[in-house]
C-alpha cells in the first residue's frame, strides 16, 4: 500500500547492510493502513506515515519541526507524560499531537509475553504502535499520541495492566537497576528489591515535579556496571566488597593449563594462543596489584580497585569478597548546562540491607539541599562542581577522606572553619603579630 509523502532523503538510510528504522516505520504505516477495517484506531491512521514525512522535511530544511509542549499530566501526576507538538499540522495532521509516555519498566526488564501483548495492543488502539524498549531512563516508552488519549491510556495501564507511568519533567526519574542477585553471581546487593522499595518510597517525588530538575538513581549490583550508573546516575548505588578476593587455587592452574576456557568461554574460537595469565590478567591490572608467587596467585587487596577484569576472565578462579555491599556515588549527567561528567565518590562503602534507612537518610539529605540552592535546570553534580564537594560533605555530614579525593587541588588555599582550630582564630592572630614584631 502506497504512502502518501516521498521521501527521497530517508530511502538512502534503507540501503546497507543494517536494519533500518526508516524501513521498520514504513512497514508500520502500511501495517496501520491494511488493518484500518479491523481496528478502529483512536488517533489518525495516517500517524506513521505522517511522521516520515516530517522527518523527511527535516532533512530537506535541516531544522527540526517539532515544538516542546512541557508536561502534559494526566489527573493527579504531573509527571510521566510528554508533550509533542508539530509546528506544521496542516501539512502533517496525523502527528499535530505526538505526545510520549514514559512508562514504569519492570525491574530488571524481566516480561511475560501476554503482557508485552497486551502493552502492545493497547498502544496500537490509541497510540502510533511505536515503541522504544528501552529508554535512557530504563522506561517503556510508548511513541506518539494525541492530548484526548493520554486519560483513557493511563486508565488502561493502571486499571487493567496494574501498570504506573513512569518519571518526566523536573523530578524523580524512574529507578534502574540490573538484574542483580535473581541472575548474577557478582551481584554484591539486591539491586531489584531496593529499586523496587525506593520507587514506592518516593511516588510523590515521581510524580509532582517539584525539583530543580531531573533526578535519577541507577542501581548497580557490580562493578561491571550493567546499568551504567557512574556515566548517569545523580545517584549511583554501585556494588562492591571491602574484604579480600576468595581465591580458587585450583581453578586457577586449570586455567593456566587450559582445562577451563577464559572469559567463561565467551571468545571460544579464538586465534591468539592458548592462556597467558601474565599477559591476559597480570599486566593489565590497574594497580598492578596481582602476581604470582610458587606458582600461587596474590592479591595485594588493599590496592584493588574492584575493576572486576580479573574476576571477568577467571570466573571460576575469582570471586567478590565475602563482606559486600555498595558504594555510593554522585552527580552523573549528559551534556545539559555544563558538559557531561561521571559521577564522584562520597560513600566507599555501604551496607544495603532493608529498611534502607542509612540510604534514604543520605539521598533525603541531598535533596533537601539542592532544592534549596539549585538552579533552575541545574543537575545536582552541577551544583557540586559551583559549590563544591566540600559543601557536599557540609550537607550530607560525612568526613571527608582519601577515596574521595578526584584529582588535586587548582590552588594552594585552604579555608578553615573557626571551629576547626584549636584555640580559635584570635590566638593564632596574636601568635603571628609576636613572630612578626620580632
Amino acid at each position: 500500500m502506497a504512502l502518501k509523502h516521498k521521501t527521497p532523503l530517508l530511502d538512502e538510510l534503507e540501503s546497507g547492510p543494517w536494519p533500518s528504522f526508516v524501513d521498520m516505520l514504513k512497514q508500520h504505516a502500511e501495517y496501520r493502513k491494511k488493518n484500518q477495517d479491523k481496528i478502529e484506531y483512536q488517533i489518525p491512521v495516517d500517524v506513521v506515515d505522517d511522521l516520515l514525512g516530517v522527518l523527511e522535511l527535516s532533512y530537506e530544511e535541516k531544522e527540526g519541526h517539532w515544538k516542546h509542549g512541557g508536561i502534559v499530566g494526566v489527573f493527579g501526576y504531573g509527571g510521566g507524560v510528554i508533550g509533542r507538538y508539530c509546528d506544521q499540522p496542516e501539512r502533517f495532521p496525523g502527528v499535530a499531537h505526538f505526545h510520549t509516555m514514559r512508562i514504569n519498566q519492570p525491574n530488571g526488564k524481566y516480561y511475560k509475553t501476554d503482557f508485552l501483548r497486551q502493552l502492545c495492543d493497547l498502544w496500537d488502539f490509541r497510540g502510533s504502535g511505536i515503541l522504544n524498549m528501552h529508554g535512557s531512563t530504563g522506561d517503556i516508552i510508548f511513541l506518539g499520541t494525541r492530548t484526548e488519549q493520554l486519560e483513557e491510556v493511563f486508565y488502561e495501564l493502571t486499571h487493567k495492566l496494574q501498570q504506573d507511568l513512569g518519571g518526566s519533567g523536573s523530578n524523580l526519574r524512574t529507578p534502574s537497576c540490573c538484574l542483580g542477585e535473581s541472575r548474577c553471581e557478582w551481584a554484591c546487593y539486591n539491586t531489584q528489591e531496593v529499586a523496587y522499595q525506593l520507587t514506592h518510597e518516593y511516588q510523590d517525588e515521581l510524580h509532582r515535579p517539584a525539583f530543580p530538575y531531573k533526578f535519577k538513581f541507577k542501581f548497580d549490583g557490580c562493578p561491571n556496571g550493567c546499568v551504567a550508573s557512574i556515566a548517569r546516575a545523580d545517584l549511583s548505588v554501585i556494588g562492591t566488597w571491602r574484604d579480600e578476593i576468595q581465591i580458587d587455587q585450583e581453578a586457577v592452574q586449570a586455567y593456566i593449563n587450559g582445562e577451563i576456557p577464559p572469559n567463561g568461554g565467551a571468545f571460544a574460537g579464538r586465534d591468539w594462543g592458548p592462556f597467558d595469565i601474565k599477559k591476559e590478567v597480570l599486566d593489565l591490572c590497574p594497580t598492578q596489584c596481582m602476581w604470582m608467587e610458587d606458582g600461587k596467585l596474590m592479591i595485594n587487596n588493599k590496592e584493588c580497585v574492584r575493576c572486576m577484569h580479573c574476576i571477568n576472565v577467571m570466573p571460576r578462579a575469582l570471586r567478590p569478597g565475602k563482606d559486600k555491599g555498595a558504594c555510593i556515588l554522585v552527580g552523573a549527567k549528559a551534556p545539559i548546562l555544563d558538559g557531561a561528567q561521571m559521577s564522584s565518590l562520597l560513600v566507599p562503602f555501604m551496607k544495603i540491607e532493608e529498611p534502607y534507612d542509612e540510604l534514604k537518610e543520605l539521598i533525603e539529605k541531598l535533596w533537601d539541599w539542592w532544592m534549596e540552592e539549585g538552579k533552575n535546570r541545574e543537575r545536582l553534580g552541577e551544583l557540586i562542581k559551583r559549590q563544591g564537594f566540600q559543601k557536599l560533605l557540609q550537607v550530607t555530614g560525612l568526613e571527608p577522606i582519601p577515596q574521595m579525593v578526584k584529582e588535586p587541588r587548582h590552588n594552594p588555599y585552604i579555608y578553615w572553619y573557626e571551629h576547626e582550630v584549636p584555640g580559635g582564630w584570635d590566638r593564632d592572630i596574636k601568635e603571628f603579630r609576636k613572630r612578626h614584631q620580632r
